[in-house]
This record gives structure tokens, C-alpha cells and sequence, in this order.
């Protein structure tokens, strides 16, 4: 009978023991796989240099350049392009007896017509015939502006980019405050933004907004602008729609100048069906880097998946993650999909328990995958930092490989957001549960660490709205004047801010807000698409709008920026728990501490309380350092924040108590005076 061993994510968690077996083989897996990566390779890091061999390089040695291709399956595979004037038979390649096809093209003879920004393809002739195709490790793809084709592009500048006095470590911010952003939608104007436009005008803004990291989207080439970014088609190509590799390391250069750090939104979950552009069909089969046959199509993305049971797939994808952190200095990912890769379902299900997690329906060559993309990430920079886009709370995903689980530092807290969303679309304001908020923000293993956020891009795409869209409604058009008093838009404007702060004091060790999204931006996000003949006008945020003293997105700006200066001052994203204090349904109010703070937070519609009492832990004089009913975020100023609240210890209760003003759909935070 096989010894069991009790692994350390077991011993921690009593009800993961009928488990324990599954877990102590997941984590056997990776142990095997690593050390015979370890043992063939010599370390996993030699292991993830595959865009160094692959793709298109200079030989110095050989005074040349050469370009290699894994296509197991083809028949033959041409170079061509602008530098044999697209003769497309004219350069074969050449197979070894592991399927790589290689050409090299000597300085002599292509000096002056092989060079940095030479357009190229490769022709691969397979049992699908002759297909033109873009190399695999291909590190710039451009598109005509005519014909709409995509094209590889040579990309070896002459002047090799300066990263000198890049000291930025991540380490230094300790807590994340992760402001979520896409380049080409970040800019007013109605076209596609850029990565010099991003730098020198967003950075500044993000900066003095007070959130210490970007998170960025779309980075990877893909032929659909509209998909967001996540249907991928060249993993190793900077999308040219923002600009060059260049221009994105000037970015994230100068985004750590500002003491920012940079992290990247990284698609490994699956890929664009296209052949044209992408991986599928490269060498003529259905199963080189994917699955095949269904198992291949992922049904509810209209997508491919990758088959991370083969030593080459999984060698290409960890390439990609050293390759953005080598290249340009990433300081670490947002993966994902991560649900879609842990189950041969996708995820699609109702419900979740230990057969679930463990027994029925795991890909666990994908949490191989996974956790060898962790154990590389932090190899490359040991403070880097990983979070898993994971809605089903498979255990052990944001907990360390040696301890059996897959070793992301955070997960999504995507229970967060659709809880939001949920209530304000199918309750009034009287039949929001206070217990039940406050389980959902704290519904999490003290050891997991969790980003909390109250609406990411996902809530703001067309056929859904944001929360300032589902509290004010249309209304957000046409009374966000400071002098214009709208009952509907004070309510919006209210909850809002109480939506973010409870979030941000309750939910997690990490903190995100999709860009806009602080103040309120009114619009949703609808790529140019024949739907809309082709329009920027929803692609763009309205920065004007919060930067005008004359709006009310002025008053949410001002608001969320003095929030995360108070989460920073009180170091609020922490592991500890807010301590529930107690609960009144009557007045839809509720107190907790959390670090020395005590939070008050009255949901009601219209019940005002005078001499309110509140319990709290320690006696003793408090002031107030955060209120939302400020007339400088838009609150009707009912409250004195001058006054000084005294607790004093009731020895029959055994509890101290202070006595306030309890305004309706006011948050108030006190500290104790010292």
C-alpha cells in the first residue's frame, strides 16, 4: 500500500484529508517532470531559452543569420519575404530528426536586404497542402493597412535598448494597489492609443492617483481588437497596434522611474483558431501544440487548446514568460483563464467539492504547467508576482508548489465583483444582507492571499454595466453638474464610495480598479466592430471628465485617491480579518475593526440616527479620518469631523461604546487618539 505523507497544504486544512492522496500525486507530477527537465536540460531556466534558438537570430559565429521552426509534421518549409523579393520556393529549409526545419542566410551575401524591420513569412507544405504562415518565435507581426494581412517583421534594432539604472524592485511596494489598464482605450481621443502616449501621460496620472501598479492588458499580437487581447496569436510580438517593443520598454522603464511596477496580463489558456495568423494547423495537423481533434476547441471561446502534456508546448510557453521578463522587465503576471486550463470542462459547472477539485475532470497537465510556470517566474526574480484569474477556488492555487499546491502569490477575488453586480441588479437597497456582505468580502482562507476588487474590465464590456452605470443609470448623463442636485445620482455617488471602501477594508491583501472605473467613468467598452460601423467613440476613456473641478467624477476621484492613502497609512491589505463588531438590520448599519480602525458603515435609505451607539474593542477618545459624507466627495456634509468621540468601558456589558451622529449612506472611519 502506498505511504501517504502528509503534505503541508493538508495539515493546514482538516477538510482537504479525503484529498490527501490526489494532492501528494499533484505535487509527485511536478516533482517528476521537473527533475527531468533538470536532468535533460540541465535547469529549468536553460529549459525556458526556446526564443533563443527558435525564431529569427544572428550568428556571429557564423556571420549570419539564422531562422529555426518546429513543424514535426510538414513536408517542407520556404524562408521567404522582402529580402528574396517573396519568391517563395527560392529558400528551403532544412529537417533534422527532431522536426526542426532551420535556413541560414548568410551577411555576405543578404547584407542590405536581410535587415531589422525585412518583412517575412514561412510556406509550409504539409497534407493541407501550401499554407503561408508566420513563424511561431516571430517577435513583431504588422498589418497592412489595405489588405488587412499580417505580416512577421524582423525585429533586430541596430541600438540595443538602455535599462541601465532600472533598479526597481516590486519587494518595495508591499502592498499592491493594481490599477488595470489597456494601452489602446487609454486616451480620449477616438482612435487607437499607444505605449508613448500610455507613458507620458497615464503613468503621471496613475501615479498621483495613488495606485503602485499597472496591470497591463492586450500586450501579445492578436488580429481582433475587440477580443481584448485574449485571443493571442503571437506570443512572442508586442501588438504593433500600440507600437514597437521599444516603445513598450519605455513604458515600463519609466513606469518604474515613477516607483510603479509593471505586471502583465498573460494569456496561456488558449489561443485564436486562425491559421492565417496563429499556431493552428502550423505544420498541417490538428495536434502540434494543441489537442486533438475537440478536445482541441475550446467551445465556449471559439479557441484553441493548448496541450500542455507535451514537452514542446509547455517549452514554448515557458519561453514566452522568461521572454517578457528578460525582454522587458516585467515584473510579473496576471494568468488567465486559469479555471478554463484546471478542468476538462473549462469550469462549466455548478458545483465544487473535493471530487470536483481533485478526482473528476482535472487537467493535470495543466497544473503541472502551472506550477512550473510559478517555480520559473520566481527563479527569474524570486519578488515577482503571480496572480491566478481562478473562479472555482480549486485549493492550494495561491499557495506554494512544496506545499502541494500550484504556487500563484494571488488569486482573483472574481466572487467579489459578481456579488456586487448581483445585488444592485436584483435587490432594492432595503434588501441588501449585511451578514451576507460581509462573509462574501472575508470568504477566504487566512493564508490565501486575495485581490479584491469590486468591478474589473469584465463588468464594463458591452451587455453588462458598471456599478456608477448601475446606480445612476442614464441619469450619469446629464446630472453630473456639482450645482445639479439629482436624488438618483446622490444615491449612485453615495454607494459608490461605500462599495469601494468596503471592499478595499474587507476584501483581500490586494487591491485592483479597472482604469476610469474610480471615477465613475459613464461608459461602457465596445471595440470598433461592423456592429457599430466601426467606432472609437466607446474605446476611449473620458479623462476630461475627472480632471473637470465642475463634475461630480471629480468628487469620486478625489475620494478614491484619499482612500488608498488611508489602506497605505493603516497598511489596511493585510492577512488579518476585519473584526465584525456587530449588525443592525433595522438601520442597515454595521461596524468592524481592522488594524486600529473602526469602520461604520450605514446602508439605509433614509434612517439618520442621532447618538448612535457604537461597541468598540479599546476606550478612549476617537476622531474621524475618513468620511464619505464629505462635501468633498460629493457627501452632504452632515457630520463634524472635528468632534472628538469618547468610548467608555461598560463593566456590566463588558464592552466600551461612543456615540455618533450615524448619517444614511455614510462609511465613517475613526482611529483612537494616542
Amino acid at each position: 500500500m502506498k505511504k501517504i505523507r502528509k503534505i503541508g497544504l493538508v495539515a493546514k486544512d482538516s477538510w482537504l484529508e479525503p484529498a490527501e492522496a490526489e494532492i501528494n500525486d499533484r505535487y509527485d507530477r511536478y516533482r517528476h517532470t521537473f527533475d527531468e527537465i533538470k536532468e535533460t536540460w540541465g535547469s529549468l531556466l536553460k529549459f525556458a531559452d526556446a526564443h533563443n534558438y527558435f525564431g529569427i537570430h544572428f550568428d556571429k559565429a557564423r556571420k549570419g543569420w539564422v531562422y529555426r521552426e518546429w513543424a514535426p509534421k510538414a513536408q517542407d518549409l520556404y524562408f521567404f519575404g522582402d529580402f528574396n523579393n517573396w519568391q517563395r520556393y527560392s529558400n528551403r529549409m532544412t529537417r533534422n530528426e527532431f522536426g526542426v526545419w532551420e535556413i541560414f542566410l548568410d551577411q555576405e551575401t543578404y547584407q542590405g536586404r536581410f535587415t531589422h524591420e525585412s518583412k517575412v513569412k514561412v510556406l509550409v507544405h504539409s497534407d493541407k497542402g501550401f499554407q503561408e504562415r508566420i513563424p511561431a518565435y516571430i517577435r513583431r507581426v504588422v498589418q497592412d493597412p489595405v489588405t488587412l494581412d499580417f505580416t512577421g517583421q524582423v525585429w533586430l534594432p541596430p541600438d540595443k535598448f538602455e535599462w541601465e539604472g532600472d533598479k526597481f524592485d516590486i519587494e518595495e511596494l508591499g502592498e499592491l494597489f493594481i490599477y488595470e489598464c489597456h494601452v489602446g482605450m487609454a486616451q480620449e481621443e477616438m482612435k487607437v492609443g499607444s505605449f508613448i502616449e500610455f507613458a507620458d501621460y497615464l503613468i503621471p496620472y496613475i501615479k498621483n492617483s495613488g495606485y503602485n501598479t499597472i496591470q497591463l492588458m492586450a500586450i501579445a499580437e492578436h488580429p481582433y481588437y475587440a477580443s481584448f487581447g485574449y485571443h493571442v496569436s503571437n506570443f512572442f510580438a508586442v501588438s504593433s497596434r500600440f507600437g514597437t517593443p521599444g516603445d513598450l520598454k519605455y513604458l515600463i522603464r519609466k513606469a518604474h522611474e515613477q516607483g510603479l511596477a509593471v505586471i502583465m496580463d498573460l494569456v496561456h489558456s488558449h489561443t485564436v483558431k486562425n491559421v492565417a495568423e496563429g499556431l493552428n494547423m502550423f505544420d498541417g495537423s490538428d495536434d502540434q501544440y494543441f489537442h486533438a481533434g475537440e478536445r482541441g476547441n475550446h467551445p465556449y471561446w471559439d479557441s484553441k487548446c493548448f496541450d500542455y502534456g507535451k514537452g514542446e508546448v509547455v517549452r514554448f510557453l515557458l519561453s514566452n514568460i522568461k521572454f517578457w521578463m528578460q525582454e522587458f522587465h516585467f515584473d510579473g503576471f496576471r494568468f488567465d483563464g486559469v479555471t478554463s486550463m484546471l478542468y476538462f470542462d473549462h469550469g462549466f459547472r455548478e458545483n465544487w467539492d473535493l471530487e470536483g477539485y481533485f478526482k473528476e475532470g482535472v487537467e493535470w497537465d495543466a497544473i503541472t504547467y502551472l506550477q512550473l510556470a510559478n517555480k520559473l517566474v520566481h527563479t527569474l526574480n524570486p519578488h515577482a508576482i503571480t496572480i491566478a484569474e481562478d473562479v472555482s477556488g480549486m485549493p492550494g492555487v495561491a499557495r506554494p508548489v512544496a506545499e502541494g499546491g500550484i504556487g500563484f502569490d494571488y488569486r482573483l477575488g472574481m466572487a467579489i465583483p459578481d456579488f456586487w453586480i448581483r445585488i444592485l441588479k436584483e435587490k432594492i437597497d432595503e434588501e441588501w444582507d449585511l451578514q451576507e456582505m460581509f462573509q462574501v468580502m472575508t470568504n477566504r482562507l487566512p493564508d490565501v492571499r486575495t485581490v479584491a476588487y469590486c468591478e474589473s474590465h469584465d463588468q464594463a464590456l458591452v451587455g453588462d454595466q458598471t456599478i456608477a452605470f448601475r446606480l445612476m443609470e442614464s441619469d450619469i448623463y446629464f446630472h453630473m453638474q456639482k450645482d445639479d442636485k439629482h436624488i438618483a445620482v446622490d444615491r449612485g455617488i453615495a454607494l459608490h464610495k461605500m462599495i469601494r471602501l468596503f471592499t478595499l477594508s474587507l476584501g483581500g491583501q490586494a487591491y485592483m480598479n479597472f482604469m476610469g472605473n474610480e471615477f465613475g467613468h459613464p461608459d461602457w467598452i465596445d471595440f470598433p466592430r461592423e456592429g457599430n460601423n466601426w467606432s472609437y467613440q466607446y474605446a476611449r476613456r473620458l479623462w476630461s471628465l475627472v480632471q473637470n473641478p465642475e463634475l461630480k467624477y471629480h468628487f469620486l476621484g478625489a475620494f478614491d485617491k484619499d482612500m488608498l492613502k488611508l489602506a497605505k497609512d493603516h497598511s489596511l491589505l493585510n492577512l488579518e480579518y476585519g473584526t465584525l463588531q456587530f449588525i443592525d438590520d433595522w438601520n442597515k448599519t454595521i461596524v468592524f475593526e481592522k488594524n486600529e480602525l473602526v469602520f461604520i458603515f450605514n446602508f439605509h435609505v433614509n434612517h439618520s440616527i442621532p447618538d448612535y451607539d457604537v461597541p468598540v474593542t479599546v476606550p478612549g477618545d476617537y476622531r474621524i479620518i475618513m468620511n464619505t459624507d464629505n462635501p468633498l466627495y460629493g457627501g452632504h456634509g452632515r457630520i463634524d469631523e472635528q468632534i472628538k468621540f469618547a468610548a467608555q468601558y461598560d463593566e456590566d456589558e463588558g464592552i466600551s461604546r461612543l456615540k455618533l451622529y450615524n448619517t444614511n449612506r455614510t462609511a465613517l472611519v475613526l482611529r483612537r487618539m494616542k
